[in-house]
């Protein structure tokens, strides 16, 4: 039932902002489904036991420099909804070398308690793309997670892309509400790449595939990860 009430907040904002006066700004939507063969976050296997891939819909309302995105996860072996984000976010520039972008996600997850994040990203326009982002979880479990990544795009044609990225992250725990250590640790290395095809303007077709690797003991036998692997595909329709 929260899922529901969350997916239909969402709808009903989005509604609202595209039916006001706001939507005299430049607005934009897109929505989208993927398939992958593991739900991987953080370096963390989310995979419900059974599942031999998860189905992740979405989609974003944008005005002017805001966002507003719904993000869900759909067992395969269940066919539930067990995890629903909802972020707000805001990005702008400073210049044309600097762009930032400040917000926040609810995550609704089965059998864990609700809780919000604050992120602040700042991303360099130059080689390589440097990127900084720290998301702050203040409700339930008062984490600090940082990740510094690069990537690069290449066009191939009019109509395919192909993306390549690496994200390096840092991770504080407090002991009363996170991992129940006091302690902070290199969390986990991210290698991705993706490829995107343009059917047309409205319709965009991208397979991608990540790997993650721990980046300390503290990693492997605090916060129990390991080496994963996820690939998959998205079909996405853009308004």
């Amino acid at each position: 039932m929260k899922k529901m009430v969350s997916v239909g907040l969402v709808v009903f904002c989005a509604a609202l902002f595209l039916a006001s006066p706001v939507a005299a700004f430049e607005s934009s939507a897109d929505a989208y489904v993927s398939v992958y063969s593991k739900y991987l976050w953080r370096g963390f296997d989310l995979n419900m036991p059974d599942d031999d891939f998860v189905v992740q819909p979405g989609a974003d309302v944008s005005i002017g420099n805001f966002t507003v995105s719904f993000w869900g996860n759909i067992s395969e072996d269940t066919g539930d909804m067990n995890e629903v984000d909802l972020t707000l976010d805001y990005s702008s520039t400073l210049g044309d070398l600097v762009g930032f972008s400040v917000g926040n996600i609810l995550y609704d997850v089965d059998g864990v308690s609700d809780t919000n994040e604050l992120y602040l990203g700042v991303s360099l326009n130059t080689i390589l793309e440097p990127a900084l982002t720290i998301y702050y979880d203040y409700d339930e479990f008062k984490t600090v997670y940082t990740t510094l990544g690069i990537g690069h795009g290449f066009t191939l044609s009019e109509a395919l892309a192909l993306s390549l990225g690496a994200t390096a992250s840092y991770l504080a725990d407090d002991e009363q509400d996170g991992f129940g250590t006091d302690d902070s640790w290199f969390h986990n290395l991210e290698l991705s790449a993706g490829l995107d095809y343009s059917y047309n303007d409205n319709i965009t077709i991208s397979g991608a595939a990540l790997y993650s690797e721990p980046l300390s003991d503290d990693a492997e036998d605090i916060a129990g990860i390991d080496q994963e692997f996820t690939a998959g595909v998205t079909l996405s329709y853009a308004f």
